[in-house]
């Protein structure tokens, strides 16, 4: 198969490189670039832990000057990759979270009392769910340093333009709500959502699979919101078809 590869590098080529193992081609069109938002205070003074929903919030800490005194803190990560990468990073007190914003906000409830002090999430500058507000309804105080924004493509690839018209492409990975809402919205602008609706979308969750709804694309939604079980769909649809 064919696939259109949206999100920001360098997972984009990471992903290109695991598709193609698998036996598909990859075509990157990154829709979102990583800018660093430097000399931000991570605001660790009291703090019992750390919270990280995205690996570009890593890849910002891995450069600050206040990581020395991060790593020593509990971390919870959203889910498996993320947590890979805090270890790799340094950290040794790993929890790994379930896969989504809501869940981890329920794991460190379950696992954190409020009295301890307040929690940090490294965030970025949009967030596909509030984890602040979930876990400040839960009694908790939790500051969250911005560390990166995600600044949305103007345009998409001279590369994957050309093949959507011509009708060579057999469907897009979509991990976020914000890189699908960017898709449509660059669809919208080259005039190619008509061409566009013989892809499949192949998304990471429900909130990302709502976001591309509304350009009535053929959807399948991850069965939890992993790379791998979104290649695993990919994997199933090829064999099936």
């Amino acid at each position: 198969m064919r696939l259109l590869v949206t999100r920001p590098e360098p997972d984009a080529s990471r992903e290109a490189e695991a598709l193609g193992r698998r036996g598909h081609e990859a075509v990157l069109a990154p829709l979102l670039t990583i800018e660093f938002c430097g000399g931000v205070p991570l605001q660790l003074d009291g703090a019992q832990g750390l919270a990280v929903t995205s690996r570009n919030a890593l890849r910002a800490l891995a450069a600050h000057r206040e990581l020395g005194q991060a790593l020593p803190l509990p971390l919870f990560a959203v889910g498996e990759a993320t947590a890979r990468q805090a270890q790799e990073l340094g950290f040794a007190d790993v929890t790994i979270g379930p896969g989504t914003g809501a869940e981890l906000a329920a794991l460190i409830s379950d696992e954190l009392k409020p009295k301890r002090g307040p929690l940090v999430h490294l965030a970025g500058e949009t967030l596909a769910f509030d984890l602040k507000s979930a876990l400040e309804s839960q009694g908790f105080t939790v500051r969250q340093p911005v560390l990166y924004r995600a600044v949305p493509a103007p345009s998409l690839p001279a590369e994957a333009l050309s093949l959507l018209k011509a009708g060579k492409l057999d469907g897009v990975i979509l991990m976020s709500p914000r890189t699908a809402r960017t898709l449509a919205d660059l669809l919208a602008r080259h005039g190619l959502v008509t061409q566009a609706k013989s892809l499949v979308c192949y998304c990471l969750s429900e909130a990302v699979a709502e976001a591309v709804a509304p350009l009535g694309f053929d959807v399948r939604v991850a069965a939890r919101p992993r790379e791998e079980d979104v290649l695993a769909l990919v994997d199933s649809e090829a064999a099936s078809s």
